[in-house]
């Protein structure tokens, strides 16, 4: 019995250990630059970048952090108006100065104009090639 309790004593300990963060520190003037992609369309997928980028802000804060979603492929559901939950959870993150970009060629191909993206959200030509361009800059590419 007191082997189980001392168990769960050191696993408890590990279970809260604190991030150690790497130098130089997260900062207004040195913020954490984060890129996340969404390719899939699947809802439950959306959902989890969003939440993922949610949990980075929380964690940082959103002065610490600067972020991305590009969303391209299937995933540019993410960032269509017409899905109306989704589209609620983007603009609060947008409030929060996340930046989301559709990649353009996606919407050539899938017929998809301007006025059907959620109101901020910027095009560029080409998603991944947005995703390449920020992680040579030195920015985190996160796959939740």
């Amino acid at each position: 019995m007191i082997k189980i309790l001392i168990s769960i004593f050191m696993m408890s300990l590990f279970a809260y250990a604190d991030t150690t963060f790497a130098k130089p520190l997260p900062s207004i003037d040195n913020p954490r630059k984060i890129v996340f992609s969404i390719h899939s369309g699947d809802e439950e997928t959306i959902n989890h970048v969003l939440s993922s980028a949610n949990n980075v802000l929380k964690f940082y804060g959103p002065e610490k952090v600067n972020m991305e979603i590009v969303a391209y492929y299937h995933g540019i559901e993410a960032v269509l108006k017409k899905n109306k939950e989704i589209a609620s959870r983007v603009d609060t993150l947008m409030q929060y100065d996340v930046k989301f970009i559709a990649c353009g060629n996606t919407m050539q191909t899938k017929h998809i104009k301007k006025e059907e993206l959620i109101d901020g959200v910027e095009v560029v030509t080409a998603g991944i090639v947005e995703v390449t361009e920020r992680v040579q800059d030195g920015w985190v590419y996160i796959v939740p």
